[in-house]
């Protein structure tokens, strides 16, 4: 197969052997990669109900078949594992350079599995792999240890992918970073990666993705290319002022959670906008491999400088905090990083930490640090810091809103989805949305269907917003289309401007398979099913499939989206029944046999 360079990368930590065995060409066509091909993998090798911190844990390191080509923003790769932070399937993206490297190197995907008696480190060079000590690496930040693996390697061109202090403390809210600023953020996979005692992955390769067809694949780039450039999202507003271009548009539509989602308008977000990002602490455009969009930012605020903040940042330690101190917010990102934390789970549990502090649940006499209150700028970066040592009170913050606010006997004020926090659009006033985070297989998510794009941004075409009509159509096609997308190893923004031929005209001149867009939403239906699978088995059901209470019961109080709640009820039987699953949410008979999946 072309696209794919065929081999399989197996770690055992427990018993330091290393194998290389050929990727699954027949799975590959049913799950393409990535995201789809991992999550058929893991299903297939762990029991979903074990504890996702456990040495039987397995963790997929996988790019697609498009990760490294010539292909736009191909520098995708994911994360999949079973995550500590929710129970369920675990599948983060990240962007930067690692993944091409990896492909480079002559790898489809790592896979980890056991657990290393001490901390180690494993280099990648091509066929050389090898298991090394990391006891000088362990408790070191992001930065320090890919400074110091730069140098053991003598090559700046190294990619390195690493935990830092979070995920080594185990915290459920840990990322796994790459290239310092770039995370698979969500779900807890760095601390899997931590149980296993593994601080870093170094990759260098020298070989190239090779293409069935290069004169096909280029002639479709060039058109692809085109329509990024064209489109007004990909081609003026994500380069210009990156992804923080979103604070006003969904501020202006009363769905910006501010103050732990207690209301959706933030009156001073123009002060933590992009535009006002980009004019204050823009130090460069920062892009991902082979991405004409360049959405990544570089800030600098005093003595803190790096990548970011993303939009879903800025948000959770602005508006959902109280907070206009765009300073602030990029110190606390850039902590984040260096620490090794998803920044929407921990932005968001000090909101839900300063909603407990502001109604009694904290008591003043508990916390030993800033004052959690709504507005104190102070306290999200001392906070953040205090979170990724396990410091005092940060240690707490660090399980999560979920585990923080369940203990104080109210987890109704933590505003997530299957224990995981939701991002920076209030569903209360998109209804299609809404359905979406609820039945996401991996918890509070907006990447697994992104239907703002079509009720507010209106592409591909513009929905009412407040409608419940379609809109369980609607979240099923933007989530089948988002897990192939996710499974090619391309960027997800990619589909502002591109639709599912395209996707397909590249996947068939790149693998020399024949792929139609029926047969690329198909892949992501086959894909979002075993997910939806491997949870069931880990014990979810259809009780799962719902959002806060606050969300549910309390209308937005202000704002253009005055009066509105999240109509789930009345969605979600329809969405069961679109998706072909029955009343309980269980995948049928006849849809498992139709997807090749009985």
């Amino acid at each position: 197969m072309k696209a794919y360079v065929g081999t399989v990368l197996r770690i055992n930590l427990s018993t330091k052997t290393i194998t290389k065995e050929a990727i699954d060409a027949e799975m590959a066509q049913k799950f393409v990669g990535g995201r789809g091909l991992a999550t058929y993998m893991l299903s297939q090798e762990i029991d979903p109900t074990i504890d996702a911190l456990s040495p039987e844990n397995k963790v997929f390191i996988a790019t697609g078949p498009l990760t490294g080509t010539n292909a736009p923003t191909s520098g995708r790769y994911m994360v999949v594992t079973k995550a500590p932070l929710t129970g369920t399937i675990a599948c983060s993206n990240s962007g930067g350079y690692w993944g091409p490297e990896l492909k480079n190197a002559g790898y489809d995907m790592v896979v980890l599995e056991g657990k290393a008696e001490k901390p180690v480190y494993i280099t990648i060079i091509d066929d050389e792999v090898e298991i090394k000590d990391a006891d000088h690496l362990w408790g070191k930040k992001v930065n320090d240890t890919t400074d110091t693996l730069l140098e053991e390697m003598g090559d700046q061109k190294a990619r390195v992918l690493c935990i830092g202090p979070a995920g080594e403390q185990l915290s459920p809210i840990a990322a796994v970073m790459n290239e310092r600023f770039r995370a698979a953020g969500r779900s807890g996979v760095g601390a899997v990666v931590g149980s296993k005692n593994v601080k870093a992955i170094v990759v260098r390769g020298s070989k190239k993705v090779e293409v069935a067809d290069s004169e096909k694949m280029r002639d479709i780039l060039k058109g692809a290319m085109a329509k990024i450039r064209e489109n007004g999202v990909t081609g003026q507003g994500l380069p210009k002022y990156g992804t923080a271009v979103l604070v006003n548009i969904i501020n202006e539509s009363g769905v910006f959670p501010t103050r732990n989602f207690q209301t959706g308008v933030f009156e001073e977000a123009e002060e933590v906008s992009g535009e006002t990002l980009e004019a204050k602490y823009l130090v460069k455009r920062d892009p991902c491999y082979r991405c004409p969009i360049a959405c990544g930012r570089y800030c600098k605020a005093d003595d803190m400088e790096g990548g970011g903040p993303e939009y879903e940042t800025l948000w959770a330690y602005s508006a959902d905090c109280g907070i206009s101190d765009l300073k602030a917010v990029i110190k606390a990102n850039h902590l984040c990083n260096d620490y090794g934390l998803d920044t929407i789970s921990a932005g968001c549990t000090i909101a839900c930490a300063m909603e407990l502090f502001e109604k009694g649940y904290i008591k003043a006499e508990e916390i030993d640090g800033p004052e959690l209150n709504f507005g104190n700028a102070d306290a999200i970066v001392e906070w953040t810091r205090k979170m990724g040592e396990g410091e005092g009170f940060g240690a707490k913050l660090a399980q999560g809103s979920y585990r923080l606010a369940e203990s104080y006997g109210v987890p109704e004020l933590s505003m997530t989805v299957k224990k995981q926090e939701l991002p920076a659009y209030d569903p209360r006033g998109i209804q299609g949305q809404g359905v979406q985070y609820a039945t996401s297989n991996r918890g509070g998510c907006h990447v697994r269907g992104y239907l703002i794009s079509p009720e507010i941004l209106g592409i591909p075409e513009k929905l009412d917003r407040l409608s419940l009509e379609n809109k369980p159509q609607w979240a099923k096609i933007f989530q089948d289309l988002t897990a192939t997308i996710d499974a090619t190893g391309l960027c997800l923004f990619t589909s502002f401007a591109l639709g599912a031929q395209d996707y397909a005209d590249m996947l068939s001149a790149a693998t020399g398979q024949e792929w139609t867009a029926d047969s690329v939403l198909e892949a992501g239906d086959r894909i979002y099913n075993i997910e939806r699978i491997f949870n069931l088995k880990a014990g979810f059901t259809k009780a799962d499939d719902t959002l806060p209470k606050r969300l549910l019961e309390e209308p937005i109080p202000e704002g253009p989206s005055k009066g509105w709640t999240t109509k789930l009820d009345e969605l979600l039987p329809l969405y069961y029944e679109v998706r072909g699953w029955d009343a309980e949410g269980v995948p049928t008979e006849e849809t498992l046999k139709k997807l090749g999946l009985k």
